[in-house]
């Protein structure tokens, strides 16, 4: 029954929409009502409440939708929403103040001897409408309103004039930084951990051991790294816009005329091509920049952005004023002010010390005060100036609530689809398609495509996402990162939106489109840039490194940057070791045997047999390495014969336990049906569960006999891999750690030998001490004590004279015992910096060891990945690597 009302969800959310009522409240509109009928229904017909749910009941399903709601506001993991109305703020505040017109005007002016230049102009514009507001409505109905008229009165042709802006508004959905992409972050960090705990179940099932490596696991995503991962697909796309126009005007000059610039190039003009570029380049970069280098986060970059949108909109509105560039000025020396202090001053308050460190805060807070000024006066001006500021945040409050609103209605309508099983409904139906991941991701696409048509990119995200997501997410064959996947959703709602007949931009753009401009020259403008768009679509689907690179170079090269014995790093880590193993022709090993004959009998004999395994874990660490490598490749080669065998038996594996949830969940019905009413229920649902007993059975039958010796003997090479990659690591790890200790303590022996002055002036303290000094000798033998286990390697000399102080306490006071420890002190003093002396030598030889590991065997023991190794790791890490044969 539960299918019936999750097909009648779906039905009174679509009338609902089909008749034009709001969004906001058709969505959990049509989630309470479906619910509340279900309830009903099921204490009429059956006597409980719960009948007709999948799981759970109508309390714990509107308690969970409310849940979501309040999440939305109060889930500190979801603040990264407040970016949302900066971004619209400083996106309509550059519409508004006319700095988008101002940008067009001079682009065209620019480009216009250019074949095609000014479509070129009107792409370029539309790119960085698109960086600054991510609406689409928005961003199509200014560019038409700016650059139609323009593009029509220099003779383009109509469909090419209206195919340029429609596309060009749509880039918003992509180009960072971008409202669209904030809200697929939020949604993807939500479905990544529901993905992660249905792969750690697959494994589960899959293996029988009861926990997941990490490196398997799925990771999530943040508003930065989608920013970074729809970065290089957005300039892709950009540049694809603009070649098409290019060579389109080349092969069809009078379709889009070169417009040439009536006036002279001289300074004035170059100056006024920088004053109006200059400033919202040096925005969008400094927001974006600012993400990127981790310097702010993206709220703090969104309120960056419109601070600085407000400030240009203070000098454009009050153009040919002398005062016209002030509180520009201001903010330039007071943002001036702050920088040198942060360069060249502490700016701890709280740990500030010297007159310096104060001068350095008072000139940090002379640069934030002028900044507050400009701020508030360039706000006075663009609300004295046609009420601009006002218009702007009116405008922002409709767009930031309708946003909210949305994801408020959303999260009561995916509760209730999940009530209705309508989550294991379409995970059953994606799963079942033959193809794998890509048959299951294609259909995806498909549907996102098609709800384009109909939905605002707002709708797809929060409805669609949250179901889809930890489905594909959660599959170990692509193993896909969420930040590609969000970009693929990006482009794909970017395409439909400009699709025929239903695409919203077209709409928009006919909206402000003139009379002797038709819908088909609209129409048939578009064809060709969706097919671009399709092309930057299957380009990013089969290279995701173009997405994936830069968020994983950015995360290794920043200061929180993971550390190289990170789990999830080790894959990578080892082919960059075993590549400088091959490349550095043989000078790590002449090294490691360079240092196996270093003459350790200087050493005590513990440290003379660490320092000398640890030589040899180095050569043991390069056999393990080279044997995970050819188990890796066993691997490879026996996986196409096994691979079929696999996903046959994976699918009829989960095919059973979808029938035993079933039949648990029957049986829990069926147990708690107690009245005379529900016997017809009772045995009908008896009846069900025999049904199903007897389709498992029969599907257990269908298990290919030789299943059980291939996974035997897969799992057999896959377990040398593991052993061989453990081996390596632990070798590695030896191999660093145990000669670097050695290191420290033989780098330690001046400080080991400024060590005797202060003990040896212990010994006539201790030998004439007094049990009315006791409390104060024992403070002084303290702080040498504390001195001594400040050296490496002097423990033994500590050891004993703790023993000393402890002697010389009040309750226990013994002079002659704590003198005997004290002597005893002194002889490992004495016999420790004997061997010292003699082994210091050998200092020079281990760091040339080290120095000729660190790079390789010694990887991942550093503290931090070299550069090198970041930008390798990225690259690799960049690439879907397929896991399934472990599950």
């Amino acid at each position: 029954m539960e299918l019936y009302f999750l097909a009648l969800l779906v039905l009174i959310m679509a009338v609902a929409l089909g008749t034009g009522y709001p969004v906001a409240f058709a969505l959990p509109g049509a989630a309470i009502i479906t619910i509340g009928l279900a309830a009903g229904s099921g204490w009429l017909f059956a006597g409980n409440p719960d009948a007709y749910f999948h799981t759970g009941g109508p309390s714990q399903w509107l308690s969970a939708g409310v849940t979501n709601l309040r999440g939305v506001y109060w889930d500190v993991n979801r603040d990264t929403l407040i970016a949302i109305p900066l971004f619209i703020f400083m996106g309509i505040m550059l519409q508004r103040s006319k700095i988008a017109e101002d940008l067009l005007v001079t682009m065209a002016q620019l480009f216009g001897p250019v074949p095609g230049g000014l479509g070129i102009s009107v792409v370029f514009v539309g790119a960085l409408l698109a960086a600054t507001t991510g609406i689409v409505g928005a961003t199509v109905v200014a560019m038409g309103m700016i650059s139609l008229p323009a593009m029509l009165r220099n003779n383009y042709s109509p469909s090419l004039a209206t195919g340029t802006i429609a596309a060009s508004g749509t880039l918003g959905q992509i180009i960072p930084p971008s409202i669209v992409l904030i809200i697929l972050a939020d949604q993807l960090a939500s479905a990544t951990d529901q993905a992660s705990t249905a792969r750690k179940a697959l494994y589960k099932s899959a293996t029988g051991e009861i926990s997941m490596p990490s490196v398997f696991g799925v990771g999530s995503t943040s508003a930065g790294e989608m920013f970074l991962g729809a970065l290089a697909p957005g300039l892709v796309l950009v540049g694809l816009y603009m070649t098409f126009i290019l060579i389109y005007a080349l092969i069809r000059p009078s379709h889009a005329p070169a417009v040439h610039y009536e006036g002279e190039r001289n300074a004035r003009f170059w100056g006024k091509v920088l004053m109006t570029l200059v400033p919202p380049l040096t925005l969008i970069l400094l927001v974006l920049g600012s993400i990127i280098t981790g310097v702010a986060t993206v709220n703090q970059a969104g309120a960056i952005g419109a601070a600085g949108a407000l400030i240009m909109a203070g000098y454009r509105l009050h153009a040919g004023a002398r005062t016209t560039y002030y509180p520009a000025i201001l903010s330039i020396v007071g943002l001036g002010a702050i920088i040198f202090a942060l360069m060249n001053y502490p700016m701890n308050l709280k740990a500030a010390a010297t007159p310096e460190d104060f001068f350095g805060i008072q000139i940090g807070v002379a640069g934030a005060i002028l900044l507050i000024v400009a701020v508030c006066w360039s706000g006075w001006r663009a609300l004295q100036v046609g009420d601009t500021l006002r218009g702007v945040m009116v405008e922002t409050a409709k767009t930031t609530s309708l946003v909210f609103i949305i994801l408020l209605g959303a999260a009561m309508l995916t509760a209730a689809f999940r009530a209705f099983g309508g989550e294991d409904l379409v995970r059953d139906f994606l799963q079942s398609m033959p193809g794998g991941f890509w048959s299951q991701f294609i259909i995806v696409m498909a549907v996102i495509f098609f709800l384009g048509f109909f939905l605002d990119f707002i709708e797809i995200a929060v409805v669609v996402v949250p179901i889809v997501a930890p489905i594909l997410l959660a599959d170990p064959g692509a193993n896909i990162t969420a930040v590609w996947f969000g970009v693929m959703i990006g482009l794909n709602i970017q395409t439909s939106f400009l699709t025929p007949p239903f695409g919203f931009a077209l709409f928009y753009l006919r909206g402000v489109a003139p009379a002797v401009v038709r819908t088909v020259q609209i129409y048939r403008g578009v064809i060709a840039f969706i097919c671009l768009q399709l092309v930057a679509l299957v380009v990013v689907g089969f290279y995701p490194p173009l997405v994936n690179y830069l968020p994983a170079r950015s995360n290794l090269l920043s200061d929180t940057a993971p550390p190289p014995r990170n789990p999830r790093l080790q894959f990578c880590l080892a082919d960059y070791v075993g590549e400088a193993l091959a490349t550095d022709g043989g000078a790590t090993l002449k090294a490691v045997a360079d240092a196996r004959a270093l003459d350790l009998s200087a050493l005590p004999k513990d440290l003379a047999t660490s320092l000398g395994a640890g030589f040899a874990a180095a050569d043991e660490a390069a056999a393990a390495l080279a044997e995970t490598f050819a188990a890796e490749q066993a691997v490879a080669e026996a996986a196409p014969s096994y691979r079929p065998v696999l996903v046959t038996v994976r699918r009829i594996q989960r095919e059973l336990r979808d029938h035993e949830e079933r039949i648990g969940l029957l049986q829990t019905r069926i147990s708690r049906m107690h009245e005379p009413e529900s016997d017809d229920l009772k045995a009908s649902l008896t009846a069900e569960v025999e049904t199903l007993t007897a389709e498992r059975d029969k599907l257990a039958a269908t298990i290919p006999s030789e299943w059980e010796q291939a996974n035997k003997d897969f799992t057999a090479l896959t377990k040398a891999e593991d052993a061989a990659r453990n081996r390596y690591q632990r070798a590695a790890d030896a191999a660093w750690d145990d000669p670097a200790a050695v290191l420290a303590l033989l780098r330690a022996n001046d400080a080991f030998a400024a060590l005797r002055p202060e003990l040896e002036a212990l010994g006539p303290t201790i030998e004439t001490a007094e049990l009315s000094q006791a409390e104060e000798l024992e403070e002084t033998v303290k702080a040498v004590e504390s001195d001594i286990g400040a050296v490496e390697g002097a423990g033994d000399v500590r050891s004993a004279l703790s023993k000393a102080r402890r002697a010389l306490r009040a309750r226990s006071f013994d002079p002659d015992e704590a003198l005997a420890h004290w002597r005893a002190a002194m002889a490992a003093l004495d016999e420790q910096a004997e061997w010292r002396a003699a082994a210091a030598p050998l200092a020079s030889g281990i760091e040339t060891y080290l120095a000729a590991i660190a790079d390789s065997i010694g990887a991942r023991a550093q503290q931090s990945l070299s550069r090198e190794q970041a930008l390798y790791l990225a690259r690799c890490l960049a690439n879907h690597r397929d896991i399934s044969l472990y599950f």
